[in-house]
């Protein structure tokens, strides 16, 4: 099972990054790191600099046709730089073309609706992007973490870090489904 984890040279939030790719794991799975830029990426604490992390793939040669599925970890700077990124917005709205599932917590929604895949799904996220999911067609929730599958491509959502282990478990079974097991 290969993970694509996508995240933007900086601003990530380092605990959803660390806790989903150590989900994919204990999993025995193989979790990547794609980003917009090569070398190494600087995660944050909220608003304080945490560690910094390897970058796997470049957005430009990574294909979601190599990967299982997607995780794209929140931050608030994360996913803003990331949706400016044509690449890194091409590369999310191709693993929804694909049918592959995709789980995105906290302010990573903010990439999907750049990507124009929220239109009649229903998702959760950090709740100052309700109107943003609401005006892109969207139906917003408050839950703990929430599986859509009325598309092909199976969308796992939650809101803050506290969802983390519900999270995790939700998607795992979902990437499971998805590489065949």
């Amino acid at each position: 099972m290969r993970i694509a984890f996508l995240a933007a040279p900086e601003g990530v939030e380092q605990v959803e990054l660390t806790e989903p790719w150590r989900a994919v794991l204990e999993a025995a799975g193989a979790p990547r790191l794609v980003s917009t830029k090569t070398g190494r990426i600087q995660a944050y604490h909220h608003l304080d600099k945490a560690d910094t992390f390897a970058v796997d793939e470049d957005v430009v040669t990574a294909r979601a046709g190599d990967f299982d599925g997607l995780v794209l970890p929140g931050g608030v700077a994360n996913p803003d730089f990331l949706r400016m990124d044509e690449r890194a917005v091409s590369f999310v709205k191709d693993f929804f073309d694909a049918g592959k599932p995709v789980a995105a917590i906290c302010h990573a929604p903010w990439t999907l609706v750049e990507a124009g895949v929220v239109r009649g799904r229903t998702l959760t996220s950090w709740p100052s992007l309700r109107t943003d999911i609401r005006n892109a067609g969207g139906t917003w929730v408050d839950e703990e973490v929430k599986v859509c599958t009325c598309a092909p491509a199976t969308l796992i959502t939650s809101r803050k870090p506290a969802d983390l282990k519900a999270f995790c478990a939700a998607f795992m079974t979902e990437f499971r489904k998805a590489a065949g097991g």
